[in-house]
């Protein structure tokens, strides 16, 4: 049974390793540690969701990414491993997807043991594809009797000043204010209005996963209206974080 959804920056920004001192990121970072340690008090098994820009149209999602493999932050500047289960061994897999090493950093700053089963969405997958995927997610969650968590790795715009990864967008501001609204609200017909173009153009790569967030809070009468808390809102380097939580 779904108990929570908590929502994360897909950033490598959380690791101290690749962002210093800076009090920016530590803002961040102690905000989604936070996040993911309640939930972790709540269920320890998660289900992943995050998003993979280099995916063809053609594959909506795929399951079990990560599952029992090493990860490092190693072409992020530092060889930094995660993993998304206890029983991950071998080398570690440069190829692991940002949202997966993110999933799994997280994963080891809580107090218990904990399983992310990670799924991957396209960016370019369609609104309604990434509904239907989230409302095949939550009749898995609550079909199983023990407790589940959802936990979604995604960013915002990244053009939203000159300084930003994707430079200056005008549009970005609308398209993150819309975004902010919907997650602060806990309104999941607002993200599944969002534009995919319009969000692609603009660096809102997380709109797939956000998309699935909404998805698995329509496909319930138990999540009709979700009780939505925010624990960090910002765009400190011009890119859209949002931590928080929706509950059922």
């Amino acid at each position: 049974m779904l108990t929570s959804a908590v929502l994360v920056p897909s950033a490598p920004l959380l690791v101290p390793e690749l962002s210093g001192d800076s009090a920016e990121s530590a803002q961040v970072r102690a905000a989604a540690t936070t996040a993911v340690r309640r939930l972790a008090h709540e269920a320890v098994h998660w289900v992943g969701v995050g998003v993979d820009s280099e995916k063809a149209a053609g594959e909506h999602w795929r399951s079990g990414v990560g599952r029992g493999q090493i990860g490092t932050f190693a072409g992020f500047g530092a060889d930094v491993r995660t993993s998304l289960d206890a029983d991950a061994a071998g080398e570690p897999v440069p190829s692991l997807e940002l949202c997966a090493l993110v999933a799994g950093w997280l994963r080891g700053r809580t107090d218990v043991e904990i399983t992310v089963d990670m799924h991957v969405v396209s960016a370019k997958a369609s609104a309604n594809e990434c509904r239907e995927f989230g409302q095949q997610l939550r009749k898995q969650l609550d079909s199983d009797n023990r407790p589940q968590g959802l936990l979604i790795v995604a960013d915002g715009a990244s053009t939203l000043t000159a300084k930003a990864p994707g430079s200056f967008d005008e549009r970005a501001a609308g398209v993150q204010s819309a975004i902010d609204d919907a997650l602060t609200a806990g309104d999941p017909e607002a993200l599944l209005a969002l534009d995919p173009q319009l969000c692609r153009s603009v660096g809102a790569q997380g709109r797939a996963a956000w998309q699935v967030l909404a998805g698995a809070f329509t496909g319930s009468s138990r999540s009709a209206h979700p009780r939505a808390t925010v624990d960090y809102s910002d765009a400190p380097f011009g890119v859209g974080y949002h931590v928080g939580t929706w509950r059922p």
